[in-house]
């Protein structure tokens, strides 16, 4: 039997409900599967540890995430807790500390699900956005000075090594190379940025020479945007900057019908340290409590995690499932349907029991 130690961290909103659906539904490939196991350990860290302790996890925490194989990971973010205080005390002390510098984020519309596109439906959107998760926008170098008065100043510094940038190329070429179209769009924005986003698109071309089945060309971060919504089916693996694919994954989420559909895995590529996996949607305090939370998103990155584990053919079964009920129609309000996270997340394990493939 094959044991996998997981660490969830439901933390806040609605992270805790799409957790617990997410967990069902890995509880049930486990029965299905039978050849491994998961062994979870739950950690209550989050802006309720925040206000009972001053820190939104314990300072040896990364530490103790060290033993496990991956981290199944909810939402951060209270709207009584500044942002910067969650995100900045949770989320990026594990993917910073642990180097998870290829932040994946897969998007396409599932079966039954409708786009906001005109005549766009499953298979004319199909893409995987490979975030650099390291550095960047999002490298925490600034800070602000004469806090309060008229000649107060604030910097954040964008950071952008060689290392950084060409190891998240080379990941972003090769998982092109693996999908069936072999095609890269680099974004960029060194028509204002002429730094680090020029040396961006100098180790893109370089990178490039490494790969010369895979088709590759590039976009200014604005105009990507614009070729997002009017011509989805020209793009397939995109690769961009912290902030540029933060954005546009966004964006992609709910070109795709809704965030609540949307994946992320932050990845270690050489598993030096547990990798994380967590749904793009957030903490989503208007539905926390509601019971109608679309786990689809979770279902799709316990999928991620599973495949990163080695367990292709039971990630595969999960996707099956997921896209059986949503075609079925049974989804949560947010895409249309009716159903509560419940509702869904049973559906789709009944699926997983009742599909003949072994």
């Amino acid at each position: 039997m094959r044991t996998y130690r997981i660490a969830a961290i439901p933390a806040d909103g609605i992270g805790p409900e799409v957790i617990a659906a997410g967990l069902q539904a890995l509880e049930a490939l486990e029965r299905r599967d039978g050849g491994f196991r998961l062994d979870v350990t739950t950690f209550d860290w989050g802006s309720d540890y925040y206000r009972k302790t001053g820190a939104m996890m314990p300072e040896d925490g990364t530490e103790q995430l060290k033993a496990f194989d991956a981290i199944f990971f909810g939402a951060v973010g209270a709207p009584d807790v500044p942002d910067h205080i969650t995100l900045w005390g949770l989320r990026l002390p594990i993917c910073q500390g642990f180097d998870q510098y290829a932040n994946v984020r897969p998007t396409r519309i599932l079966p039954g699900i409708r786009s906001p596109l005109a005549d766009v439906g499953p298979g004319d959107l199909d893409w995987v956005i490979v975030r650099e998760n390291s550095e960047g926008e999002y490298s925490g170098i600034g800070g602000r000075a004469h806090k309060g008065l008229p000649e107060e100043v604030g910097t954040e510094v964008s950071i952008f090594t060689r290392v950084g940038v060409t190891r998240i190329m080379r990941y972003a070429f090769k998982l092109a190379q693996s999908r069936p179209r072999k095609l890269l769009t680099v974004v960029t924005k060194s028509n204002a940025q002429r730094f680090g986003m020029v040396m961006w698109d100098e180790i893109a071309a370089e990178v490039a020479k490494d790969y010369p089945d895979v088709t590759w060309d590039k976009m200014l971060v604005d105009a990507m945007t614009v070729r997002m919504v009017k011509n989805p089916r020209s793009l397939d693996t995109i690769v961009a900057t912290n902030l540029h694919a933060d954005i546009l994954s966004d964006l992609a989420g709910a070109l795709a019908g809704s965030l609540g559909v949307a994946p992320t895995a932050n990845i270690d590529p050489e598993r030096r340290y547990p990798s994380m996996f967590e749904p793009i949607h957030g903490s989503a305090f208007d539905i926390t409590g509601k019971g109608i939370a679309n786990p689809v998103a979770t279902f799709w990155t316990a999928a991620q995690m599973l495949e990163h584990l080695g367990e292709p053919a039971a990630a595969a079964r999960l996707m099956r499932a997921v896209e059986k009920v949503c075609a079925d129609g049974v989804m949560t309000p947010d895409v249309g349907g009716t159903a509560t996270t419940r509702h869904v997340a049973d559906a789709v394990c009944e699926a997983i029991r009742m599909e003949n493939i072994p």
